[in-house]
């Protein structure tokens, strides 16, 4: 017996078969007969002698073993601890950042960018107009948006909202809530007037943000492209209103809006934002300034022009943006837009639902800045 010699009882089973020697694991003495692994090792037979059937052995120590023999090793590699998000995001996020800011501005020199026909860069709007804009969004007005999935995931919409706040800045809010809110993160093209693109520097930055001039042919063209057109059919008389005057919707003119939405086939969505108001509370009018300037108005607020430059910061007010439910259209034939009846209709039935929504929005708040 000083003579035997241990061998795993796999191992005559694997030359005979011709296969592969599977990986063991040794972590025990030859001589004790125990492995590493928990299973018994086979011995093998004696001069003159012979191995035990599996049916004469023990079935449970022969499967053990055989078992036991065949659990490969795991591979060091497989150890190493993987890194974690935080530790990626340490070092590569900034690289990438970078590498992708190096990118934009190369194409911005080289003009390897689009834009539509209507002179809407996608690139630059996301990148840098977006980005601008939204931390006046969520940290300054702390804009709450609600009704969000009205607003359709495919296809053109024409969305209409209350106008307010002495400057447009209503406007610039709506576009980043469609686009932050919305799951499809669909890009709102809003109609503004002429004097926005009499404008220098405004006139540009408007145009690459993707809005477009307030006539019912550019509006039909985006609904019928698949886009969202926004629109804010009070126009100066309700961002010029005096403040005792506010949340009163003024006149929704003659319902051009509803004829371009029946011709497009496009739903209507009524919009309702709340806030915009106070942040230049409008307590007068220089009428001879405006005409002298060509501004349909000349603002007089409690901080303008007595602050100067320090005078056209808006207050921080908090907003509420709520998007009610469509008012299908494409149930209605081709002819029903040149009808003045059903455009009256459903031009009051959109300003009212907007009216109803501002009142019980502002029953709702709790505080003009909180």
């Amino acid at each position: 017996m000083a003579d035997a010699k241990v061998i795993p009882f796999d191992d005559d089973r694997s030359r005979s078969g011709g296969g592969s020697r599977p990986a063991r694991r040794r972590t025990g003495a030859a001589g004790s007969g125990a492995r590493g692994d928990g299973a018994t090792a086979a011995v093998s037979a004696l001069p003159g002698g012979r191995l035990p059937e599996p049916s004469e052995g023990a079935p449970e120590a022969v499967e053990g073993a055989a078992a036991g023999a065949q659990q490969p090793r795991q591979p060091q590699e497989a150890q190493e601890p993987v890194p974690s998000p935080a530790d990626e995001a340490g070092g590569g996020g900034w690289d990438r950042r970078i590498a992708g800011g190096l990118a934009f501005l190369r194409r911005r020199v080289t003009g390897e960018y689009e834009v539509d026909e209507f002179g809407y860069d996608k690139e630059l709007t996301d990148q840098v107009l977006m980005s601008a804009l939204r931390p006046l969004a969520e940290k300054y007005f702390r804009v709450e948006v609600k009704g969000v999935e009205n607003i359709p995931s495919k296809g053109g919409a024409l969305i209409v909202a209350n106008h307010s706040g002495t400057l447009p800045l209503d406007g610039l809010m709506l576009q980043v809530a469609v686009h932050d809110h919305h799951p499809a993160e669909r890009h709102l093209r809003l109609l503004a007037a002429d004097l926005v693109f009499h404008l220098p520097v405004v006139n540009e930055l408007a145009r690459k943000a993707g809005h477009t001039l307030a006539c019912a042919e550019d509006a039909q063209r985006l609904l019928e492209l698949g886009e969202i057109v926004g629109v804010m059919p009070e126009g100066f008389k309700g961002i010029g209103k005096p403040f005792g005057d506010r949340y009163k919707l003024q006149r929704f003119g003659r319902g051009g809006f509803v004829s371009t939405a029946l011709r497009a086939g496009a739903p209507i969505v009524p919009c309702s934002i709340v806030g915009a108001e106070e942040i230049y509370p409008m307590i007068g009018n220089a009428k001879t300034l405006a005409r002298l300037l060509g501004f349909p108005y000349f603002p007089i607020t409690p901080t303008f022009p007595w602050l100067g430059p320090l005078g056209a910061v808006p207050l921080p007010t908090k907003w509420t943006i709520q998007f009610g439910e469509p008012i299908p259209t494409e149930a209605y034939p081709p002819e029903a837009a040149e009808d003045p009846m059903l455009m009256f209709n459903l031009t009051d039935q959109v300003r009212e639902q907007i009216q109803h929504t501002l009142y019980k929005l502002l029953v709702q708040r709790r505080s003009v800045f909180f």
